[in-house]
């Protein structure tokens, strides 16, 4: 079984114990991540879907973010990233918003300080925003699998925090 699968099944028990749900808005994961929660037992209590937008005009036209902020700051992002958790949390009315964007190939908006295998991820949860730049290296499979295990932590870590 790949690590991911045993943290995002930790992850969700934890949700569903607390009685919370969750909704996702992916982008260089291309719909991976809620399926990773979508397998475990608990995903009938705490998923509330998900939104895959890999283009940029879906989180433009369907998110609403501003075209002026994904111009200025590059669809893959901190601050787009965290704008789609935000919008996303609210469009699905849910307690946990997860949103994650970044660069598995080439032809992306790559720079120094962001490579390929750069992903930003965001944790939207009561009023707090906690949110992630992790640099992988891998083929893009095993880039997405990283930041899914990745999230997994991050919400794992937020409900060990006291939540």
């Amino acid at each position: 079984m790949k690590a991911y699968k045993t943290i995002v099944e930790t992850a969700s028990r934890l949700i569903a114990g607390r009685k919370l749900t969750i909704a996702f808005a992916e982008s260089a994961t291309a719909g991976k991540l809620v399926y990773a929660f979508s397998l475990t037992p608990y995903s009938g209590e705490i998923l509330k879907g998900a939104l895959v937008c890999y283009n940029a005009c879906i989180k433009e036209e369907v998110l609403g973010i501003p075209k002026a902020m994904i111009e200025t700051f590059t669809p893959e992002s901190a601050e787009v990233t965290r704008e789609m958790a935000r919008r996303v949390q609210r469009l699905m009315s849910t307690d946990i918003a997860v949103a994650v964007t970044g660069l598995t190939t080439s032809g992306g908006s790559e720079q120094p300080g962001k490579p390929v295998g750069t992903m930003f991820y965001c944790v939207c949860f009561r009023n707090e925003i906690h949110e992630r730049k992790k640099i992988f290296v891998g083929e893009p499979a095993e880039i997405i699998e990283l930041a899914i295990e990745q999230i997994g932590k991050t919400i794992i870590h937020l409900f060990e925090k006291g939540a």
